[in-house]
């Protein structure tokens, strides 16, 4: 009887184990795994004590490649427009920038948030357009970013991206005009973290 028990509880003990490991899997990547992810942000204001509206778009889609579980290789691109519109002339601002990135995941926050650093360069072109002027003004460029991110996995395929691209950067951009030269400008904000969500970068990402 006591051998009854003993095999019983043993028996009772497995099965416990497994369905623990079944209803709590662990989420991340393996080699092979491709990932989409981006993000689109709109606003719009019109202030009628100055008769000044405005009005903001951007949209960042990117693809990844995992080589192995911790290091995806993959492109990336951005396009954005701000207009602004006073004493009915209108002001266009675009923007566009295409290139390639490197994503390393370093450190796991339990079994659904994973912790990654991720290093950027891309080419740029801006385009200004104004009422009544003839001539856009267009630009050219490149630039490099060193950002932070965490994904929370909601489940094995979708996860909620927070990104702080803007942790390190840096662009290069000279006007499309005769005698332009270059305009550098080189950021570093290391005490982005300390207003994580007032600066970070929300999207999806879905693994395939």
């Amino acid at each position: 009887m006591r051998n009854f028990f003993l095999v019983t509880a043993l028996a009772v003990f497995g099965l416990a184990n497994v369905t623990a490991q079944i209803e709590a899997p662990t989420y991340g990547f393996d080699q092979g795994d491709i990932f989409l992810e981006g993000n689109i942000q709109y606003n719009a204001t019109n202030n009628r004590n100055t008769e000044v509206e405005t009005s903001n778009f951007n949209i960042s889609p990117k693809a990844g490649y995992f080589l192995n579980s911790d290091f995806a290789f993959g492109v990336e691109a951005s396009y954005g427009q701000n207009k602004e519109t006073e004493e009915d002339i209108e002001t266009t601002n675009s923007n566009l920038s295409a290139g390639i990135f490197g994503r390393y995941y370093f450190l796991d926050l339990g079994k659904r948030f994973k912790t990654f650093t991720e290093l950027g360069v891309n080419y740029l072109h801006t385009k200004t357009e104004i009422d009544g002027v003839d001539d856009d003004l267009k630009a050219n460029g490149f630039g490099a970013g060193l950002g932070l991110g965490i994904n929370y996995f909601v489940n094995d395929n979708i996860a909620i991206t927070f990104g702080l691209s803007d942790l390190i950067s840096y662009q290069s951009v000279k006007a499309d005009i005769d005698g332009a030269k270059a305009v550098s400008q080189t950021n570093a904000d290391i005490n982005i973290i300390d207003n994580f969500f007032d600066t970070a970068q929300f999207g999806l990402l879905f693994k395939l």
